[in-house]
């Protein structure tokens, strides 16, 4: 990013760029993200950050009318594969939060010193910093969202010492945990004592959102018991169940029609109830991967809408994202059996919720209780319960692919999808076909676009008639 199209951004208020860099300024003392509507300080006093938590180590607390930390996700660390890549998509995931930094290190195959070096190096920021930035987040919505004591939110949203909780807010939002709270509920009814009504969260993207074909997929593909749709097209909520490092979880995510303008943003709105709110950070980011709410539809739209094929389905459609998955290991489980299957299993090695919710009765069983099945399955699910195969947000993905074509029985068609969907792999071709490599390194958006345009073709066809 150089500083001739940051400071245009920023000019501008160009929401594109909202995640994808964060700018500060020197005479006030406060980072931005490049949309916020205040006023555009003078160029020499701008100083840009590719993170948050740089920002914040650099001394600047959050903006309170843009709220840079609620921005969504860089759609970069979506698509680099390299350590620095996953290590942003493992610490998005709680891992430095549960294992430290040396954990981290661990899974990535690194020491903490290169670790801590190839993050500061490129990012300004460590992984502790990058923790720390996540956590005052999560605390931020605790705090204005439930009535949830002060204490216990210091503790949910990961800080070690309820001290360190205190001095962290101070430093990012110039506030108090209670005057936080208070500036949100000003003139608004106080929220509930208890999170036991859900945590009302609204999940950020960037650019237009083909929430239709999104809820289209995730409603004939949902396994009952654990997931359902329900409601008329337009305003659908999609709920599912989910199994979480903690606890469990239930989630509710209503269908929200986007503004298709070329500078748009928006979000999903979004309902948790969790077992245990260390999981929040968890499950929203998981939730992200699913929906793919940190892509940049920019930057796929220019360069799929440059293909005589696609152009005309990238016009209908700005924005159309290819979904990931709320649980990789069960997504894995449930590309190789199919959906009657994953039904069977459900019920008959499921985890039974200790309070069902509506049709939601289970969490979907652990690769460790489907490792003795036999077959393909059993082999697949003994790689994941042992660790020979990793599907988590940090895995390698070439890594991951050469152990899942070296497992017996499985095929090229299946490691694709798998790939796509667990592994959240933006550039997956078709096994059996050649396609362009124009269309690298956005393939696995690009096939979105042709199987979405060939069922919306299907659904017109008249009724009898041959498809």
């Amino acid at each position: 990013m150089d500083e001739e199209t940051g400071y245009g951004a920023v000019r501008s208020r160009d929401a594109r760029f909202d995640g994808a860099f964060f700018f500060a300024v020197e005479t006030t003392g406060i980072y931005c993200r490049p949309s916020c509507p205040a006023v555009t300080p003078k160029r020499q006093n701008v100083r840009y950050y590719a993170t948050a938590a740089a920002a914040q180590g650099s001394g600047f607390r959050a903006c309170r009318r843009c709220r840079p930390d609620a921005a969504p996700g860089s759609a970069e660390w979506n698509v680099r594969a390299d350590v620095v890549g996953r290590a942003m998509r493992m610490i998005g995931d709680g891992v430095v939060d549960r294992e430290g930094v040396a954990g981290l290190a661990g899974r990535l195959g690194y020491s903490a010193r290169q670790v801590q070096r190839q993050l500061t190096a490129e990012l300004g920021a460590g992984p502790v910093a990058l923790a720390r930035a996540q956590r005052a987040h999560t605390a931020r919505v605790l705090l204005q969202t439930t009535g949830l004591p002060v204490t216990e939110i210091a503790f949910a949203a990961g800080f070690a010492s309820v001290r360190q909780f205190n001095d962290t807010i101070r430093t990012v939002y110039a506030s108090t945990p209670t005057g936080l709270r208070t500036a949100a509920n000003r003139g608004g009814t106080r929220p509930s004592a208890t999170p036991s009504a859900g945590i009302p969260l609204r999940l950020a993207h960037r650019g237009p959102y083909q929430a239709a074909a999104v809820f289209d997929l995730l409603g004939a593909e949902a396994v009952p018991g654990v997931e359902e749709v329900s409601g008329a097209p337009g305003s659908r909520t999609y709920r599912r169940t989910l199994r979480l490092p903690y606890g469990t979880g239930v989630v509710a995510v209503g269908e929200r029609l986007s503004d298709a303008s070329a500078h748009s943003s928006g979000w999903l709105d979004a309902r948790l109830h969790l077992t245990d709110l260390r999981d929040l950070t968890t499950a929203v980011q998981r939730l992200r991967r699913l929906f793919d709410l940190d892509a940049d539809p920019y930057a796929v739209d220019e360069r799929l809408g440059a293909d005589p094929r696609l152009a005309p389905l990238v016009a209908a459609r700005p924005g159309l994202r290819s979904p990931g998955a709320a649980d990789p290991e069960e997504l894995a489980v449930r590309a190789l059996v199919g959906p009657h299957e994953a039904e069977r299993l459900v019920r008959a090695y499921g985890k039974a919720l200790d309070s069902p919710c509506g049709t939601l009765t289970h969490v979907f069983p652990e690769p460790a209780s489907l490792a003795e099945s036999g077959g393909t399955l059993g082999v697949l699910c003994g790689a994941l319960a042992d660790g020979s195969l990793r599907l988590d947000p940090g895995a390698d993905r070439e890594a991951a692919r050469a152990a899942l074509l070296a497992l017996p029985g499985l095929d090229a068609r299946v490691v694709a999808a798998m790939r796509t969907r667990a592994l959240g792999d933006p550039d997956v071709g078709p096994p059996d076909a050649r396609v362009p490599d124009t269309w690298r390194p956005w393939r696995s958006y690009a096939l979105r676009h042709l199987e979405t345009a060939q069922q919306a073709q299907q659904a017109q066809q008249p009724e009898g008639e041959d498809k």
